[in-house]
């Protein structure tokens, strides 16, 4: 029974309930970085080269097996038939979500380090030889 009560007052902490909001807000973010990328951000860089689909864009490894009737070029067809495959367009996608992703995190940390006080620092109190020359003065006092 103690166990159960050091997990309530684990999990009535709150941090660890600040930790549960930010990690359900991130995986939200995060979609919503993969809808940019996937959805707006893609699409512009494929009209920039021509028309290029990244996300397609695979090199085969294996041999393709004899029952599958799918295209050739349908990366996750070939996938889910169990084609070794190298999809380089998904992790090129993979790679700029998380530039995006990061680089908001920068820019949500950087402001919030601005709005956060500036810790007022101690006021300086005498150096080691100011000490010792009033401790000298004071000897010779006597």
């Amino acid at each position: 029974m103690a166990m159960v009560g050091d997990f309530k007052a684990f999990i009535a902490r709150g941090n660890v309930l600040d930790l549960a909001v930010g990690v359900i807000i991130g995986a939200a973010f995060g979609k919503i970085v993969s809808s940019l990328t996937d959805d707006i951000i893609m699409p512009v860089i494929g009209l920039l080269t021509g028309g290029i689909d990244f996300s397609s864009k695979f090199v085969a490894l294996g041999t393709i097996p004899a029952s599958y009737k799918g295209s050739l070029t349908d990366y996750a067809a070939l996938k889910k038939a169990g084609v070794a495959l190298l999809g380089y367009g998904s992790f090129l996608n993979a790679v700029i979500n998380f530039l995006i992703l990061a680089f908001v995190i920068f820019l949500i940390v950087r402001q919030a380090n601005k709005l956060m006080p500036k810790p007022v620092p101690a006021p300086a109190g005498p150096t080691e030889v100011d000490l010792l020359t009033e401790i000298r003065d004071s000897l010779k006092a006597r």
